[in-house]
């Protein structure tokens, strides 16, 4: 009797969870759902009898545990409390992970512990019916911190979402990011030789190419270092240090640019932290300057304690910093995943229609259509040869072979055909555009289309260069009837956007860049 008023009394106490896989399986943060208790023994009221003697134990019947979860610390709603942290997620469980849209809107996917990142991309793009490559990205959003980083292709999201505090402003959000691999496509050195200690030692330059190969080798990676501002922790006060980045950690100097270790203060450990963007720096931060990073330990969950907060005096500086953390982090990994990401271009991503071209510079050839069947031009001097002679062909004025054949007023085709194409946004605003085109990554040729606010005729073409973004302005001009578009004073003229977009996805024309990546919203 006394071990079932102590049964009972535990038992008022709190209810234990139903077991995996049951009716009542707890969703999200919600409370406790009614669970089926296990029965317990009905004892007799014994009299005296005389003692027997004990029954051993194989003969004892099986009374079932009533709180099996307490004997799973995973389990326990106590020992896995939100104080305690969730513990990594179970294998063969399913979560639910929402994603939400550059829109806003909202989509909810079942995924196990061991769904990548790329793969809920990919479940995406295909529910979507996306143009399918290896720009889109998984961005994890700490809204009420102002943080935002991508997640690498190989990391678990359930094992991120579980990381957030419980009731915070944290959500992943699915967005092109064209910069994700660009250290490993882009031919022009990343990181100014300033920055690269091995390049300082040996007085030269090094290829962009065997500067990334020296980083994945851990024998003989070279150490990044320059000046960045630091917030002082619990202080408002920014000052100015020089820090080095190695294989050991992020340390700055106490005096000057001295490396000597009694100077040497250590900072941060990467293989505990994770590295994110500032949104809004100057506003909850007060940053100097609008391209400052944070360097998130894996034990904050939420608030503003404990984060380690820089600023860069230039978005250059920034990027060169955020891809020597993700180097020095991951390695070989990020190699291997960006090969993987490769090889997945070369195959179907499904069996169905044919999708849209990628306007990749590796999906635009070179064709030459003067003979009965055309051909590929792979003589690098015949495709600039071919290149002069069709950009002049087009600057012709008394050539229409491109153009509509009915005027501008009988055919409002020509004037409206860009509204269906995926880089046109419409009416958006200059601000907008630039927060558009920097949050999917600020690369050479990345643009998007977008109607004019001053000239309600015009159009603008945003255009990133040099991590700078530049604005053209595209006038309407008619002549014998026709309407035509133009960027440099009617020299050269298209009969739509779309022609004028295509062309310059070829040749360079008056912009410093071919076009290359548009920006684009995909709604969920």
């Amino acid at each position: 009797d006394n071990a079932m008023e102590g049964g009972a009394q535990q038992s008022s106490l709190w209810e234990p969870p139903e077991q995996d896989g049951g009716p009542g399986e707890r969703d999200g943060g919600e409370g406790l759902p009614e669970v089926k208790r296990s029965q317990p023994l009905f004892i007799h009221g014994s009299s005296r009898q005389p003692p027997q003697e004990e029954p051993r134990a194989s003969s004892l019947p099986s009374i079932p545990n009533p709180f099996p979860e307490l004997c799973s610390p995973s389990n326990s709603p106590i020992l896995s409390s939100p104080a305690l942290g969730q513990g990594p997620p179970r294998e063969g469980t399913s979560h639910v992970v929402k994603v939400f849209g550059e829109d806003g809107a909202c989509r909810s996917l079942e995924a196990s512990a061991a769904t990548t990142a790329r793969q809920l991309c990919e479940t995406l793009v295909r529910r979507t019916r996306a143009l399918h490559d290896h720009s889109w990205a998984l961005v994890e959003l700490h809204q009420h911190l102002a943080l935002e980083r991508c997640l690498e292709d190989h990391e678990s999201v359930v094992e991120v979402q579980n990381s957030w505090a419980p009731g915070a402003d944290s959500r992943f959000v699915f967005r092109k990011n064209f910069a994700k691999y660009e250290l490993f496509k882009s031919n022009a050195s990343l990181f100014p030789e300033v920055m690269v200690s091995s390049c300082l030692e040996a007085n030269k330059s090094m290829a962009h190419s065997e500067l990334i190969q020296n980083f994945l080798n851990s024998g003989s990676c070279p150490e990044v270092q320059g000046f960045l501002q630091l917030r002082e922790a619990g202080r408002k006060v920014w000052k100015r240090f020089h820090f080095s980045l190695r294989r050991s950690g992020l340390y700055y100097s106490t005096k000057g640019t001295s490396k000597d270790p009694r100077h040497l203060q250590y900072f941060a450990d990467l293989t505990e932290s994770n590295i994110y963007y500032v949104t809004q720096g100057k506003k909850l931060y007060g940053t100097p300057t609008e391209f400052g990073f944070c360097i998130k330990p894996h034990k904050v969950r939420s608030g503003v304690k404990g984060l380690k907060l820089l600023c860069s005096e230039d978005e250059q500086s920034r990027s060169c910093w955020m891809a020597a953390f993700r180097l020095f982090k991951y390695g070989m990994q990020l190699y291997r995943n960006y090969q993987q990401a490769q090889a997945r271009l070369s195959q179907p991503p499904w069996i169905g229609p044919t999708p849209l071209r990628s306007v990749s510079d590796n999906a635009l050839v070179a064709m030459d259509f003067s003979g009965c069947t055309g051909r590929v031009i792979e003589n690098p001097n015949e495709v600039l040869t071919a290149a002069l002679e069709e950009a002049q062909a087009w600057r012709k004025k008394t050539t229409h072979r491109y153009s509509l054949p009915a005027a501008c007023h009988s055919s409002p085709l020509s004037a409206a055909i860009h509204r269906t194409q995926p880089w046109f946004h419409g009416r958006i605003s200059r601000e907008d555009t630039q927060q558009l085109i920097g949050r999917q990554g600020l690369v050479d040729g990345v643009f998007l289309v977008r109607e004019s606010q001053r000239n309600p005729k015009g159009f603008v073409l945003s255009l990133c260069h040099l991590q700078r973004i530049k604005h053209y302005l595209i006038l309407p001009s008619e002549e014998e009837g026709r309407l035509y578009f133009t960027m440099d004073d009617g020299q050269t003229r298209f009969a739509d956007l779309i022609q004028l977009v295509e062309f310059h996805q070829i040749n360079r024309g008056i912009l410093p860049c071919k076009l290359r990546h548009y920006c684009t919203c995909v709604a969920l």
